[in-house]
């Protein structure tokens, strides 16, 4: 059987850099004191970026001759200041074509704190505009992928963590290499052979690379990983340095052990149709138009019909207590929202950032929270554990129990953004109800049946319909299980007493949003009933007022009616995967993958060497739950990315983790598959109704 991956890393906050700030021919450098060296050089940092990765790379006349319509993507191995990544975009913007796109790939093991970049990038006043742009979006230091769009037209992953673990887990390929770091000398770690080796098996044919060094451990590095190099006149005292390329880059064997989650081979993408107008399907297409692709958003009723159409939902996770696949891709979804919104809408009229408390009102609970913290030592700004006195102070209420504070966190508008997503340029709306999908193989493209006779064509088809998303034939096999979620509406008048965060526990509250008070939610798996009723508004009721009794005395004090009878609210469903992830990603053809990974099911151990086989074109977004806000957008970019054949926002172990073949190769595995494709929602059936926090 094939070797195992490694497995992830501690989910945690990294170390900062030691820095020391020393004048010289410019002012305010930093310095690295644990290695003894600079940032950039002091005589003239910019123009020595510009010599080596720049001219070293011919990207000014690369980027003039890009007629691709994927985005032309670098790939770093230091981040630092920033510096060579905002003269590759300043350089892309002076000599590419106005329809080109950008990618930017960088790892970085010790990022800096937020004022320490501003200093640094403080030297070249004429790049502010490009180093602010990087500056409001600079994540906390949590150790991942995180995606930042710099512009309509650039984008920039951040790898925080070591290089070559990091790269190791790339899933994508880059054009160009910027070879930098500290000098060999001072920081021989990174210079391993197994950051050459990485960097081979993640470039495209014929990528390039320069670096400032000519050590013998880097031509060595390099020779071995396959790549060709050359001297060429260095920079300022430095007489030479390397520039290369690889002709042809290794195999990628990373997916040998689980070949069913290969991509499928990237195809044309002139006009996706996007079926579903809720987070899921909005999110998607509005991904998609942002890349230039024509998108037609196709729904029954109207952007936000169904779960999406709350008028004010939670943006919260809740994390294991030991780290899994699934908490990694929600605090990465949860962090990439937060940065989303922000650039979306800065002014904040779709959502607020007012924190959550996640309260642990019983001693399962608070146990469970403790080993949480135990076991993740993220930075304060992304959670930190809070007694009932703090938890209080946030809250703006007096509580009596411990918890966990998301001070980035809050709330969403999902109605309204789903209607301002949609609206996005490049997006065409359409009213109709996609009957089913047929892919026709003669004229390469998809027909879309919709129940007034009509049809739709196009390279690829997006599917987004929650629950629904089984009743496409290529998707019958797919396991999904509607919950029905009733929220409750309590008028609250401006004199009110108001809370200043959102609170968890069996259910959760908002702050006020003009003049409501939203609590919920219910949750009943396999209830699609949609109507209102009276009893889960007393049962929100109830949970709201053991939750936060002081707070619901003082709303009563102050005249406001905790009467289900008088309530009003709103009921919808949602859809939930067994394993209680989302779907993302490329549909399998579920008759080949009973097929060809049939020997599964009598020994794991044999895999097979065939790769999986998917509808093409044909890609799902669903399961979302009631934590779509932290997972949707995230998902969204999942499947642009790889739509697009660009490097993808989250490590390849977590893209595969989101793979909507992951329950089908499961079942094989213990011999449960069927060619059936009556059995998503046959354990369906209508259970008592609960609370769950969104």
């Amino acid at each position: 059987m094939p070797a195992v991956s490694r497995p992830l890393p501690p989910l945690t906050a990294l170390a900062p850099p030691e820095l020391e700030w020393r004048a010289d021919d410019i002012s305010d450098a930093p310095y690295a004191s644990a290695y003894g060296d600079v940032y950039f050089s002091r005589h003239d940092g910019r123009a020595e970026t510009g010599h080596v990765f720049v001219e070293g790379n011919r990207l000014p006349e690369r980027f003039a001759a890009w007629r691709e319509t994927r985005a032309f993507v670098i790939g770093e191995t230091g981040f630092g200041t920033g510096l060579n990544m905002l003269c590759a975009w300043a350089c892309f913007e002076r000599h590419a074509p106005a329809e080109a796109r950008l990618h930017l790939v960088s790892t970085e093991k010790y990022p800096l704190p937020h004022d320490a970049l501003a200093r640094a990038l403080a030297i070249w006043p004429d790049m502010a505009a490009r180093a602010g742009a990087l500056l409001d979006q600079w994540p906390e230091p949590v150790g991942g992928v995180h995606r930042l769009w710099l512009s309509s037209r650039v984008v920039l992953d951040l790898h925080f963590g070591d290089a070559a673990e990091r790269l190791s887990r790339l899933d994508g390929r880059v054009d160009a290499w910027f070879l930098d770091g500290f000098s060999p000398a001072k920081n021989p770690d990174m210079w391993q052979p197994e950051l050459f080796a990485a960097m081979a098996q993640v470039s495209r044919p014929g990528a390039t690379f320069a670096t400032f060094t000519c050590a013998g451990v880097v031509k060595r590095g390099l020779r071995d990983a396959g790549f060709t190099w050359r001297k060429t006149p260095g920079f300022g005292r430095k007489r030479e340095m390397l520039c290369g390329e690889i002709a042809a880059p290794p195999d990628d064997r990373r997916r040998a052990s689980t070949p069913w989650f290969t991509p499928p081979r990237a195809r044309p993408a002139r006009h996706v149709v996007v079926i579903g107008a809720g987070l899921a399907g909005t999110s998607v297409a509005a991904a998609l138009a942002r890349r230039g692709v024509t998108v037609t958003l196709l729904e029954r009723d109207a952007p936000g019909a169904g779960a999406s159409g709350n008028r004010q939902g939670a943006l919260y996770v809740k994390l294991a207590a030991e780290t899994n696949p699934q908490s990694r891709v929600y605090l990465a979804g949860l962090l990439y929202t937060r940065r989303w919104l922000t650039a979306l809408d800065p002014e904040q009229h779709l959502w607020q950032d007012c924190g959550v408390l996640q309260l642990a009102p019983g001693a399962k609970e608070a146990t469970r929270q403790q080993r949480f913290l135990a076991h993740h030592a993220l930075p304060e700004r992304v959670v930190h554990g809070v007694d009932a006195a703090t938890a209080s102070q946030a809250a703006g209420t007096p509580l009596d129990a411990p918890g966990l504070d998301y001070p980035q966190a809050g709330w969403v508008r999902p109605d309204r953004l789903c209607r301002q997503l949609a609206a996005s340029p490049g997006i065409t709306q359409q009213r109709g109800e996609a009957h089913d999908l047929d892919f026709d193989a003669d004229a390469d493209a998809w027909r879309i049946a919709l129940t007034d006779g009509s049809t739709l064509t196009a390279d690829h088809v997006v599917v987004a319909t929650a629950h629904e998303t089984p009743r496409f034939t290529p998707l019958a096999g797919l396991p999904l299980k509607p919950i029905r979620g009733q929220l409750t509406h309590v008028p609250a008048p401006a004199d009110a007493p108001s809370l200043a965060r959102v609170v968890c526990a069996g259910g959760y509250v908002a702050p006020a949003m003009e003049g409501v008070l939203s609590l919920g939610a219910t949750f009943a798996p396999g209830d699609t009933d949609t109507a209102v009723r009276t009893t889960d508004h007393a049962r929100n009721l109830d949970e709201f007022t053991a939750t936060l009794p002081a707070f619901a005395e003082a709303l009563r004090a102050a005249g406001v009616t905790l009467d289900p009878a008088a309530c009003e609210g709103r009921a919808s469903l949602r859809a939930a995967s067994p394993d209680k992830s989302p779907y993302a990603g490329p549909v399998p053809v579920r008759e080949a993958w009973l097929d060809d990974y049939a020997v599964l099911g009598a020994d794991a151990r044999r895999v097979p060497s065939t790769t999986g086989r998917h509808h093409p074109g044909l890609w799902v977004s669903a399961a979302h739950g009631s934590r779509g806000l932290a997972s949707a957008p995230l998902c969204a970019e999942v499947i642009a990315s790889r739509l697009c054949d660009e490097p993808l926002p989250l490590e390849r172990e977590l893209v595969d983790h989101l793979h909507p073949g992951r329950r089908l190769i499961a079942d094989i595995i213990r011999g449960n598959a069927t060619l059936s494709t009556s059995s998503p929602n046959d354990d369906a059936q209508t259970s008592p109704t609960t609370t769950e926090t969104p």
